[in-house]
């Protein structure tokens, strides 16, 4: 059968138009939580704990909803059923999450804000895997970050542009800001709005169309080892439980409970399903993690590296632009606020630089290839995270943040476009699933040992976390060339038109 065929620019973007609403609600979820909590009375050293319902239900949502998403087809299709249940669910949270009238309410509401997003989300990258052929996929990603850094910018700066407009900034006592509610409301409009778009305008092929225009390798079979489990589940518990008993009895830092707990966590995961009786969703999706593409391991480095060197950034930037840019380290100073005000700023424009990224990253994977676009980036970012260690003016910031931009627009959308290649489509939803392990992996990492590898070496200078933070995107670049990138597919030499598009009725 001939190959995929391929679509036109503006069915590329209606297929990822929703992405422009699952980032504003991300971005809003980003820019304002940590304020919420706060003005419902949270300590500031708690709202780490507080934070980590992010990437933990990541962690669990993806690759359920990944796992499902492949086995469904009804009258919405494959994909998009999920896409409206997650908005839906997301915009009721966005209503909700600023009327919070306690504090373990807002904080129940962001583990379902966000796995709400994540039930959206996950699809989504399944969705450009499942509809381009190989050679339309590097656009269809970075059509994604486009939305992506478009959202994140308009989102980032509501609050302060309705403050701009009149809208009330001041928090009554016990509540939110005005601005802050408004924007939220705003968001949910935006997101469902945009979500729906993508569902209405957008179709899917069929199960056995898709699989008639699959040419990756079929999977391994997958089938769940209940000795090695075992085997496993005893080691990793041990090891989790050792590192708990040195932490408490060694009072090392709290932080490392965390690394501690996660990998005893996983081996009682382990040992439970040796046990169990399975043959269901989490035993086949622990069989597909062991069964995974070869490529898929080696995009596993690429991704490790990238995202602890981005975790480092958004949790230290603050904390070193006001330390060494504007010279202070007291919260309450007015020179303190406006660097953090500044820190925004850049984080504004290293999202609408990853935007005009995304237009120049498909030319570049033209002229050479998938894994030295990365590269080249990925290489710009850590240049540009390093560059903090050596300008002074802030306001030269903005350079550096062009860099982080190219590194963001990259991260998001090469190293997927390089997996779905090698991906079956049976299983491209878990495989994505399980692909976002080697996101938030990195993450709770960072979380864990950045402040002791700060205090142990640095001095406690969280610069040094920005400049570890640009060696490990140096280190994803040389990652990147490990992996196999495919030669375009045979489809490429067959001229197909836009018509050809898929045979699934709109619905």
């Amino acid at each position: 059968m001939p190959g995929k065929p391929a679509l036109t620019f503006w069915q590329i973007w209606n297929m990822c138009f929703g992405f422009l609403g699952i980032q504003f609600g991300f971005a809003l979820q980003n820019a304002n939580v940590s304020r919420i909590f706060q003005t419902l009375g949270a300590d500031v050293a708690d709202i780490p704990v507080l934070w980590i319902a992010a990437p933990l239900t990541g962690l669990i949502v993806q690759p359920i909803v990944g796992h499902y998403s492949d086995r469904t087809w009804n009258r919405l299709g494959r994909r998009r059923p999920y896409f409206l249940v997650g908005a839906i669910l997301t915009t009721l949270a966005l209503v909700f999450m600023p009327n919070a009238p306690l504090l373990w309410v807002a904080a129940g509401l962001l583990w379902i804000m966000d796995a709400s997003i994540n039930v959206s989300m996950e699809p989504f990258r399944a969705f450009v895997g499942d509809q381009l052929p190989n050679r339309q996929r590097p656009l269809g990603y970075a059509m994604q970050s486009f939305f992506i850094g478009v959202g994140a910018v308009v989102a980032s700066l509501l609050p302060w542009l309705l403050t701009r407009l009149g809208v009330s900034n001041v928090a009554p006592a016990g509540g939110i800001p005005d601005t802050v509610k408004f924007a939220f409301y705003i968001g949910g409009v935006v997101l469902f709005g945009a979500v729906l778009w993508t569902v209405l305008s957008t179709r899917e092929y069929p199960p056995e169309q898709l699989a008639a225009y699959d040419t990756a390798p079929a999977p391994e079979h997958a089938a769940f080892d209940k000795a090695a489990s075992r085997q496993r589940g005893v080691v990793w518990a041990l090891l989790g439980g050792a590192g708990l008993m040195l932490i408490y009895g060694f009072h090392l830092d709290r932080e490392l409970y965390l690394l501690a707990a996660g990998a005893f966590g996983y081996g009682i995961a382990l040992l439970w399903l040796a046990q169990a009786r399975h043959g269901g969703m989490p035993a086949q999706v622990l069989g597909d993690l062991h069964a995974m593409p070869a490529a898929m391991r080696q995009l596993a480095w690429v991704q490790f590296f990238a995202w602890f060197a981005l975790f480092a950034m958004w949790i230290y930037t603050t904390a070193a632009v006001t330390q060494v840019h504007y010279g202070t380290t007291d919260t309450h100073s007015a020179l303190y606020n406006e660097g953090a005000n500044w820190v925004g700023v850049l984080f504004a424009a290293y999202n609408g630089f990853a935007a005009l990224a995304a237009i120049v990253i498909p030319l570049m994977v033209k002229r050479i290839g998938l894994r030295r676009s990365h590269l080249v980036n990925v290489w710009l970012g850590g240049a540009g995270l390093i560059s903090f260690l050596l300008i002074r003016d802030p306001h030269w910031l903005l350079a550096s943040m062009v860099g982080v931009g190219f590194a963001w627009a990259s991260i998001l959308a090469l190293p997927y476009a390089l997996l779905s290649d090698h991906l079956p489509a049976a299983k491209m939803g878990v495989y994505m699933g399980i692909f976002n392990f080697f996101i938030v992996i990195p993450q709770l990492l960072a979380a864990s040992v950045l402040g002791l590898l700060l205090k142990t070496f640095f001095h406690n200078q969280p610069i040094w976390a920005l400049a570890l933070g640009g060696a490990s995107l140096f280190v994803s670049g040389l990652c990147t060339l490990r992996v196999h990138e495919p030669a375009a597919e045979a489809q490429a030499a067959a001229p197909t038109t836009a018509a050809s598009a898929p045979t699934a009725t709109r619905r």
